[in-house]
């Protein structure tokens, strides 16, 4: 008996399934539309965000060498600016320029700079760097 009711249960509800129409087609691709939308605007936020971070890590890496580089050249008295070293070549810096400057903490100079690296990238400011420089 209760497969009796199993059967008739079975093909009263087989009945009404007749395939899918298509509003119900188009209801799914909307939906998947929606979330293929959100996955590739997901992909191209994290891309940027990539880029980005790459771009700053390379140029407070250009950064701190030159900032090295100044502080074991020869001190100069008085100077205002100090020659950069050259950047590296190669394809991580294509493009990035550096600029230090200096200045005297007391007037006239008695052997301390504030040394200022920046560090820009398609003509953008990307870091600036202030350190000290002393005349030992």
């Amino acid at each position: 008996m209760k497969i009796y009711k199993l059967t008739k249960l079975s093909g009263i509800f087989a009945r009404r399934e007749q395939g899918t129409t298509l509003i119900e087609t188009l209801i799914a691709l909307a939906i998947l539309g929606v979330v293929a939308a959100a996955f590739l605007s997901g992909l191209t936020t994290t891309a940027k965000g990539t880029i980005i971070a790459d771009e700053q890590a390379t140029a407070e890496s250009l950064a701190r060498s030159q900032m090295e580089w100044v502080k074991k050249a020869t001190y100069v008295y008085g100077a205002t600016e100090y020659s950069a070293a050259s950047v590296p070549g190669g394809k991580d810096y294509v493009n990035y320029s550096a600029t230090i400057d200096a200045e005297a903490l007391n007037s006239p100079d008695n052997g301390i700079q504030r040394i200022t690296v920046t560090i820009n990238h398609l003509d953008k400011e990307l870091v600036k760097l202030t350190g000290y420089k002393m005349d030992r």
